[in-house]
């Protein structure tokens, strides 16, 4: 048997075991996944006591996804992002010498969330609302697809600092002005903050949307935020944040298993439990 897990404290709200054990099921793999809550200052133990037990790979949550970069071999877009949710250890196997490789599935599962909605990235304008772990990473995926991205972000010179990571990327300020002109001339806006997942609140103003954006929303609980809402008032299209979620855990199967993931069960059971 293959035991696949999450690592990440906490662990108990996740929804990737329901998502990967549905897969497995549907696909008769004999593979189980299981969540690990190792301390804080427990995550090289709990890591390479991992591998050492024969656990063939394992998904990074907070507030592990920024150290364990320390502990694993990044591939080029991890380290770019500068930030890891997949380990695989199929090349570490229990060797003392080889660490296990790491990488970033959030970039391609949120462009193969907007992919599934027949989005166009290359040579799309996009706006990325919040430069933090999700916004980085959604950036250069968007980056590396061929888009042109503007960074928006409540502390302006973290908006910059990342843009200057981020090919062709310029960073913004959140100023209404601001954003209205980024807006209305985008094809594209993601919300990668967490506004509008405790309160009904928008990091986006329904006055600046327009009917020929899209727009997907990090957040997944709400499905619907109030972004998303007044984003489909003005006939823009909409994409919730269960589609970024479901598609950073299919990269992640298809990763360890080299199977097609059965996207379409997998979706079933996320958004069963939502």
């Amino acid at each position: 048997m293959d035991v696949f897990g999450l690592l990440g404290n906490p662990v108990g709200h996740s929804l990737s075991p329901p998502m990967h054990e549905t897969a497995y099921d549907e696909l008769g793999l004999d593979a189980r996944y299981v969540t690990f809550e190792p301390e804080t200052d427990e995550l090289e133990a709990a890591t390479t006591g991992a591998d050492a037990l024969g656990i063939a790979g394992l998904n990074v949550t907070i507030p592990f996804k920024q150290d364990v970069l320390e502990i694993v071999e990044p591939d080029d877009l991890a380290a770019r992002i500068g930030a890891v949710n997949t380990i695989d250890f199929s090349r570490s196997s229990g060797s003392k010498t080889e660490p296990p490789t790491g990488h970033n599935t959030d970039a391609a599962g949120a462009m193969r969330a907007l992919c599934d909605h027949d989005v166009t990235v290359d040579g799309a304008r996009a706006v990325v609302v919040g430069a933090g772990g999700a916004g980085r990473a959604i950036a250069f995926g968007l980056a590396d697809a061929g888009a042109t991205v503007d960074i928006a972000n409540r502390t302006e010179s973290t908006a910059h600092d990342l843009a200057a990571d981020v090919p062709g990327a310029t960073g913004h300020g959140l100023e209404t002005d601001a954003l209205e002109t980024l807006v209305g001339d985008a094809d594209v806006l993601v919300n990668a903050t967490s506004v509008g997942m405790e309160e009904d609140a928008t990091p986006v103003q329904a006055d600046v949307l327009h009917g020929d954006l899209v727009v997907m929303d990090a957040v997944y609980r709400p499905l619907e935020t109030r972004l998303l809402s007044e984003a489909a008032a003005v006939g823009a299209t909409t994409v919730d944040g269960a589609w970024m979620l479901l598609y950073q855990g299919v990269e992640a199967f298809e990763l360890w298993t080299d199977e097609r993931a059965p996207v379409g069960a997998m979706n079933e059971a996320l958004r069963a439990r939502l």
